[in-house]
């Protein structure tokens, strides 16, 4: 039971991230204490008809809320860090990527994001101001996503996909398109740097890291395995980390409902099962720079 009230809590205070509330704001709307809502958060006992009555507030469903069949998120901030949560007792990630694991990226890839999130934001936005501070917190919370990987040394199985590869390459770490010739360069030559340093972890992966490519298109749905203690969790996003990045529009999902597991396990299982491992998936991804080192730089 405890473990399923931390669950709960941890999907309200997601959700409550998501609409930028405070738990003040909570507690003000529905009527109880700020430390109620903390300790609501924390996977305290509560009642059904204040749960119905945050639900309604949080504008979610009391199923999504209670982790019963689909939960559901339109708001990149609540989906990353109901994912931070999870990750925290995860033993084992593995997943279709585009154009591979957030997990594995470099420390530079994550000052290009910033950029290239940024430079997305439509000229003459309204909004801009608020769109920055948004833009910022979802990667304080992605940065804390992979912080608490590399601590945990958290075992990925990351299939990368040779066409996402090469796209990601020929566009370059942009958000946009029309910049600079100057900064398209250096936005590809920041991509080469990547994908040359994904062929190292082919050739020398780190401990519980499992690389595999496949040439052929993979599913154009990026989806995660998340396996932890208290069970499996598969999540479904529309939001893009790599080539001309999204984190503002879409509906990303997660469930542990035994079929969606089971299907989306032989999905992934299929693709290892034909995926080019080692010097043999390092082989196919120097292909790949060698046919764009003649892009424009």
């Amino acid at each position: 039971m405890g473990t399923r009230l931390e669950e709960i809590g941890g999907r309200l205070r997601a959700y409550r991230l998501g609409m930028n509330l405070s738990a003040l704001n909570v507690a003000e709307r529905i009527g109880i204490s700020r430390a109620a809502v903390y300790r609501l958060e924390k996977g305290e006992l509560v009642k059904i008809d204040t749960l119905e009555k945050i639900a309604e507030l949080l504008e979610v469903s009391l199923p999504s809320l209670l982790g019963v069949g689909v939960e559901y998120y339109s708001n990149a901030i609540a989906f990353f860090e109901r994912m931070r949560q999870i990750e925290q007792n995860v033993y084992h990630v593995s997943g279709n990527f585009s154009p591979f694991s957030f997990l594995l990226v470099s420390d530079a890839y994550m000052e290009h994001l910033r950029d290239m999130l940024v430079e997305a934001i439509p000229a003459g936005a309204d909004d801009r101001k608020n769109t920055v501070e948004y833009i910022d917190k979802v990667l304080e919370i992605l940065q804390e996503r992979r912080v608490a990987a590399a601590r945990k040394r958290t075992p990925v199985a990351s299939i990368v996909g040779a066409q996402d590869v090469e796209r990601f390459l020929r566009i370059g770490l942009v958000g946009r398109f029309g910049l600079p010739a100057a900064i398209q360069a250096e936005r590809r030559a920041a991509a080469r740097a990547e994908v040359e340093r994904l062929v190292g972890l082919f050739q020398r992966p780190p401990l519980g890291v499992q690389l595999g490519v496949v040439e052929d298109m993979p599913p154009t749905q990026t989806f995660q395995i998340l396996e932890t203690r208290d069970g499996v969790a598969v999540t479904l996003s529309p939001y893009r980390l790599g080539d001309q990045p999204n984190v503002s529009s879409g509906i990303a999902m997660i469930t542990s409902a035994p079929e969606a597991v089971r299907l989306f396990k032989d999905n992934l299982n299929a693709q290892w099962e034909r995926a080019h491992k080692g010097e043999s998936g390092a082989e196919i991804l120097r292909r790949v720079l060698e046919r764009t080192a003649d892009e424009p730089r």
